[in-house]
């Protein structure tokens, strides 16, 4: 997962896209990196490892002029956790300079490498953004022309936005997977991964770019259009509403804090019978959660779990012993709010099981007396291959053991997964259709060629 920003028409372009980038910065903490049109035509960028306060720690976005600007803040998906990797990715084409920025995986990316590496095409990263400059580069006519002839090759997921010295382009693919969102300030366009990027440089929200649809801003004036073929329906990721939007955005049409709320809902109604004295998020994503359950149940909320803000989020570090790590850092039990009680746990998901285990085991050390553990999504039993670094399926605990043993393996009294229907109730509001759920139920919306010869192979 990564987050995307872009500015068009601003002569401070490059510190409205670093604050957008600090909104975003959920999504990845790996690089950062910020590319703009210098008032010659040229582009200036600043890339480097690390979260967007410590790349940007002295002003250098303030040093890159400009009016048009693209940001990017990555976790590898493809690709080494490597300087190389880092977005945006700038080339020198037969179009004059690019720069891309991507949020997405390609799932054909492997195959493509191969064709275009025995035509000659030296490639300068790991990452599979890197496939769509190479395509482009060996397309002829305008550089959105090209872009939507490259697209048409790829499978998987990808929202992404593209920079020359003319033009700035966003496109989304035909699946929606990732969400884009357009907003407005005045006559300046931005683009952002998510609301929350936009309400914090002030923009208005004008909407979401629709999957398949690509938009073009060239001197101050936008176009729109639709050039791909149309997806069999929509597949738009459930689990960016279930864990990793921020709870004050709003994407595929509804707010992540109000959907996780329904979450908890759905999770209470199927949960009875638990006797519980107290609701305990695992936060952030589980408070609204809970603060959903403790409403239908009537067992009271408490937090129980403190997090500190000064740890970046386990899920998306790039090793397990990091992850580990992390998680003993970033979460510390209230012993006078979990002595004695019977604990209701509530969190997003289980993956590896690791980091659960670690936080019951805390719970039972600072006195709980039961630990009863709602999860607000299915059993992750399969891995995502648009985006989402779920790791291979003899790594998902839900894979290859059954509840019982992942109970005993957490040292909880109870486990319960909310059902995949009642997720996609309480996610869509009456729409459960149009959502992708690969990771729950190992059904994908598009062909994995790459990934599947991969699985064969581990």
């Amino acid at each position: 997962m990564c987050g995307i920003f872009a500015v068009a028409g601003r002569p401070d372009a490059a510190e409205q896209t670093q604050l957008g980038l600090f909104a975003l910065q959920h999504r990845g903490q790996e690089s950062a990196g910020i590319v703009t049109v210098g008032k010659d035509g040229g582009f200036q960028s600043h890339i480097g490892m690390g979260l967007v306060s410590e790349v940007f720690a002295h002003g250098e976005a303030a040093g890159l002029e400009g009016r048009v600007a693209i940001g990017h803040v990555r976790y590898a998906t493809t690709g080494a956790s490597a300087l190389q990797n880092a977005q945006p990715l700038i080339y020198k084409t037969g179009h004059g300079p690019i720069a891309i920025a991507h949020n997405g995986n390609l799932t054909n990316a492997l195959q493509l490498k191969k064709k275009l590496e025995s035509r000659g095409a030296i490639f300068q990263s790991t990452t599979d953004s890197e496939v769509i400059i190479h395509l482009l580069a060996r397309q002829e006519g305008p550089i959105e022309d090209a872009l939507i002839a490259s697209l048409r090759q790829v499978e998987g997921a990808y929202s992404l936005v593209l920079l020359t010295p003319e033009k700035l382009i966003a496109a989304r693919d035909p699946y929606g997977f990732r969400p884009l969102i357009l907003g407005r300030i005045g006559a300046t366009y931005v683009f952002a991964s998510e609301t929350s990027g936009l309400t914090l440089i002030g923009a208005e929200t004008v909407r979401e770019l629709e999957p398949g649809e690509m938009a073009i801003v060239q001197d101050g004036k936008l176009k729109t259009l639709k050039p791909f073929p149309p997806a069999p329906a929509p597949a738009r990721c459930v689990f960016e509403q279930v864990y990793f939007a921020r709870p004050d955005s709003m994407i595929f049409g509804r707010g992540v804090q109000a959907a996780r709320r329904d979450l908890g809902r759905a999770l209470a109604h199927e949960m009875t019978g638990i006797k519980a004295d107290v609701v305990v998020p695992v936060p952030d994503s589980g408070v609204s959660a809970a603060l959903g359950f403790s409403e239908v149940s009537g067992i009271p909320f408490e937090m129980g779990l403190v997090r500190s803000h000064y740890v970046s989020r386990t899920f998306i570090k790039p090793t397990q012993e990091l992850r580990e790590h992390a998680a003993k850092l970033k979460l510390a039990p209230v012993p006078e709010a979990l002595r004695g009680k019977r604990v209701l746990l509530i969190d997003d998901s289980i993956v590896r099981g690791t980091t659960s285990k670690k936080i019951c085991k805390s719970l039972r050390e600072a006195g709980a007396r039961e630990i009863h553990m709602g999860i607000t999504s299915p059993p992750i039993v399969s891995p995502c291959y648009y985006g989402i670094d779920t790791p291979r399926s003899s790594e998902l605990i839900a894979n290859v053991h059954s509840q019982d043993e992942i109970r005993k393996f957490l040292g909880v009294d109870t486990l319960h997964h909310l059902s995949l229907n009642g997720m996609l109730r309480a996610v869509g509001k009456g729409d459960e259709s149009g959502w992708c759920t690969a990771c729950f139920t190992r059904r994908y919306p598009t062909p994995i060629p790459d990934y599947q010869v991969a699985e064969a192979v581990k």
